[in-house]
């Protein structure tokens, strides 16, 4: 079995050879496209969410149901899927699998607008995770394949970017096709468009060289377990206490993200007076504004703290986190939705530094060939655990407390959501004396 590192990776960029290594050739278009990949995954993902209400309206789905096929239903299927995709994605060519998965999920979401009941909804949506599965573990691996150690940071950050411009262009676009014209609508067009980019993917991305920057820059080589270490891997990933730790930090909070964000629409519409036509224009430009800043910010932030301190990648999310608590309560209290918007912004913005410092740390705590299979796997926990708990978990204390709130159960379910914000920071600490530790020695 593959022992954990022991010479982390990020010490590289120290070196001479590091620091002047530059991206590879085509680094920032192959960025520019996985991130728009990115987008339209995120995008795709979150549409039922934000065309929550008029759903309801149409189909009469229970705030319980929702919670269910954008929760636990969506997380078993695309988590427990990304496993076989990223094992395939690190022996065969990662872009044709990006490419075949984009087509299939956004296929899928053409039949999501195409679905005459819930059953068939639910159908469609299993189908959408099961795409998705295979869209963002082989995008980390190709970007770290076209960006040297130091810059690895700043990049991945400029992809995380995918989820806000993806949820803020969701909110935006489908929020208004569905109000002039339907929310089946919104589905075909963005499906239909995600089909279009699976091609551009296929024919204008070239497949990196596996670990070429790594070895340029002089990279102590990682503990290989060969071209047919998938098992091996699979417990090096589950034994080694800083992936472990970075990836149930990460699923804790995205309970949070999670949770609270796939209600969030039908929150400020249902109980804050929100219109789609509000939504799709103040909404939107929360989440543009708010996570876009936070996810660049925080891939800036991660490069620059981790030079000095490789505990930076845990203590940075967990100061985020801490400040993220006030406003957060703010937003949930707040009896009004301009008001509501005013605090979101800051939980938006730093809900989110968590992710560049994961992802960057696990593909640079693991050999080249080990980076889908991975990524995937601290997709699986992440996901598994806070895209399957999160939504499931706020619908059903909404179902819950109807009878008793029947005016304020997504706000009552919101406030329950609250102690996961001090899970995640005490994780983050523990993770923070392991990377010390790791340090030292």
């Amino acid at each position: 079995m593959a022992q954990p590192p022991h010479a982390p990776a990020t010490a590289a960029p120290a070196s001479g050879a590091a620091a002047a290594l530059r991206p590879a050739k085509g680094a920032w278009s192959t960025l520019t496209i996985l991130c728009f990949v990115y987008v339209l995954n995120f995008l795709d993902r979150q549409l039922l969410s934000i065309l929550a209400k008029p759903i309801q309206d149409d189909l009469g789905v229970t705030d319980g149901q929702l919670g269910l096929i954008s929760g636990l239903y969506f997380a078993l299927f695309y988590c427990l899927i990304s496993i076989p995709v990223g094992w395939l994605a690190d022996r065969t060519n990662r872009v044709r699998v990006l490419a075949f998965a984009c087509g299939l999920w956004s296929a899928a979401t053409v039949a999501c607008g195409l679905s005459a009941n819930y059953p068939q909804l639910v159908l469609a949506r299993m189908t959408v995770g099961v795409g998705e599965a295979g869209g963002v573990p082989p995008s980390y691996a190709i970007i770290t394949d076209y960006f040297p150690p130091g810059r690895r940071g700043t990049a991945l950050g400029l992809f995380n970017l995918g989820p806000p411009i993806g949820q803020a262009m969701g909110v935006a676009f489908g929020a208004a096709i569905a109000a002039a014209y339907s929310w089946r609508a919104a589905f075909m067009i963005l499906g239909a468009v995600g089909v279009l980019t699976a091609l551009v993917v296929l024919l204008g991305v070239r497949e990196p060289e596996r670990g070429g920057l790594d070895r340029a820059a002089g990279v102590p080589p990682k503990p290989q377990t060969g071209p047919s270490g998938f098992w091996p891997t699979v417990r090096m990933f589950f034994s080694t206490p800083a992936l472990l730790l970075v990836a149930l930090a990460s699923a804790a909070t995205q309970i949070i993200t999670y949770g609270a964000g796939n209600f969030t629409t039908l929150f400020l519409m249902r109980e804050k007076g929100m219109t789609l036509q509000d939504v799709s224009l103040w909404y939107a430009l929360v989440v543009a504004v708010g996570m876009g800043g936070g996810i660049f910010v925080s891939g800036r932030v991660i490069d620059r703290f981790t030079h000095r301190s490789k505990a930076a990648y845990a203590t940075v999310p967990a100061a985020s986190l801490t400040l993220a608590i006030l406003p957060f309560l703010g937003f949930v209290w707040a009896p009004s939705w301009p008001l509501a918007l005013v605090f979101l912004l800051g939980p938006t913005f730093l809900n989110y530094f968590y992710l560049s410092s994961a992802v960057a740390l696990v593909q640079e705590e693991v050999s080249p060939e080990q980076r889908v299979l991975c990524g995937a796997l601290l997709l699986l926990v992440m996901n598994l655990i806070g895209m399957g708990v999160g939504p499931t978990f706020v619908g059903a204390v909404s179902d819950a407390v109807r009878g008793s709130h029947p005016e304020h159960s997504l706000q009552v379910a919101f406030y329950a959501l609250t102690p996961m914000y001090a899970v995640a920071i005490g994780l983050f600490l523990a993770l923070a004396r392991v990377l010390r530790r790791e340090q030292a020695a």
